[in-house]
């Protein structure tokens, strides 16, 4: 193998294990919506919807890198085209849909506020 080759190579290789390294200690930074996600499991609320459902997405995207520890759970088969028995058991019939440890729902965007107000889960200082 040409020394040049093989030198482009190890080049191109720890490129990679750099942008990997770089890109794994982001997902392991704390997000600012980390302890509120928290509490919102820890007091009971599941937040219930569909992977091709927008308003869903949204709802999601209002904890940015602190969505990973949302009680979230999905209803869609996989294909779209069916709900799984666990939301249809639950009698899920829209998304997003909150449910709360009082047995209560929600159903849409949910504020931050409100989830907030509706747990007693604090949200952090701006």
């Amino acid at each position: 193998m040409d020394k040049k080759v093989f030198a482009g190579m190890l080049i191109g290789a720890g490129a990679l294990i750099a942008v990997f390294v770089f890109i794994n200690s982001l997902q392991n930074q704390p997000g600012k919506y980390d302890a509120f996600a928290t509490c919102l499991k820890d007091k009971g609320a599941i937040f219930y919807g569909a992977f091709w459902c927008p308003h869903c997405q949204n709802q999601k995207k209002m904890f940015g890198s602190s969505e990973r520890l949302l009680p979230y759970v999905e209803c869609s088969t996989p294909d779209g085209k069916n709900q799984l028995t666990i939301c249809r058991e639950k009698n899920i019939q829209g998304y997003p849909a909150w449910e709360f440890k009082d047995g209560t729902r929600k159903s849409g965007e949910i504020p931050l506020e409100e989830l907030s107000q509706k747990t007693s889960c604090p949200l952090p200082k701006n």
